[in-house]
């Protein structure tokens, strides 16, 4: 049995909708979940899951692409609930979710806090306060490029940095699937990098996104926009 099952969470923020997409790769002896949303979204995560008819309580592991409150921001509520997963993320990214090193996320908001037109600035502040209320959670398996495991018949850690320094994609090989993060977003039946304003290095993200396309991937789930089919 190896099962590619990818959530649909939808949520709304004031006047928005959104939804996003963890994925969980599921065999005979693991169920890993990467990425695991908001805080306060551990329900949703468990909700969703039941709609596949799968349980947080068979999780193994959970891989973190990288930091961003949108992508581990439940992980502190998931690992207290859920004490058997082991967490997974990159070495880069690593001393952030652990705490040692302040979110790159939120000096990045902090910094322009300032130059903020006057009406966007209690936003602003809004924002950093989300950002600061992230908690800390130790990793348990640090992994770089070209790491290997069995999960589903086998995955390999690509790194894609750019969106932040340490992100981290999977590329299951056996259903020549990858799973990308926000290393690439589906906008408009276009894959692109993720918002720019919100990307810390253009450059590195620009060739992350290449790279993704060289593995020839049949289909890039997007956790920002879902399948693409190239």
């Amino acid at each position: 049995m190896n099962k590619i099952i990818i959530l649909n969470i939808k949520f709304r923020f004031g006047d928005v909708e959104d939804v996003i997409h963890p994925v969980i790769l599921n065999d005979d002896e693991n169920m890993v979940l990467i990425d695991c949303g908001y805080t306060g979204f551990l329900p949703a995560v468990e909700q969703a899951m039941e709609e596949n008819n799968l349980s947080c309580g068979d999780l193994t592991h959970v891989l973190i692409t990288h930091h961003d409150h949108d992508h581990v921001g439940s992980l502190s509520e998931l690992k207290q609930k859920y004490p058997q997963i082991q967490v997974i993320a990159s070495k880069k990214e690593t001393p952030y979710i652990s705490g040692q090193f302040k979110s790159l996320r939120l000096e990045q908001a902090e910094a322009m806090q300032p130059n903020l037109p006057e009406e966007q600035k209690e936003f602003g502040l809004a924002f950093c306060n989300i950002l600061k209320n992230v908690q800390s959670i130790p990793v348990d398996i640090e992994v770089q490029n070209g790491d290997f495991f069995n999960w589903c018949g086998g995955c390999t850690i690509i790194e894609t940095p750019g969106h932040t320094p340490g992100h981290i994609s999977v590329y299951v090989q056996q259903k020549e699937i990858m799973v990308a993060g926000d290393a690439a977003v589906l906008e408009n039946g276009e894959l692109v990098i993720a918002n720019p304003l919100f990307t810390l290095d253009i450059n590195e993200a620009e060739a992350s996104l290449q790279k993704i396309m060289t593995y020839g991937a049949k289909e890039i789930i997007c956790y920002h926009g879902g399948i693409f089919i190239p």
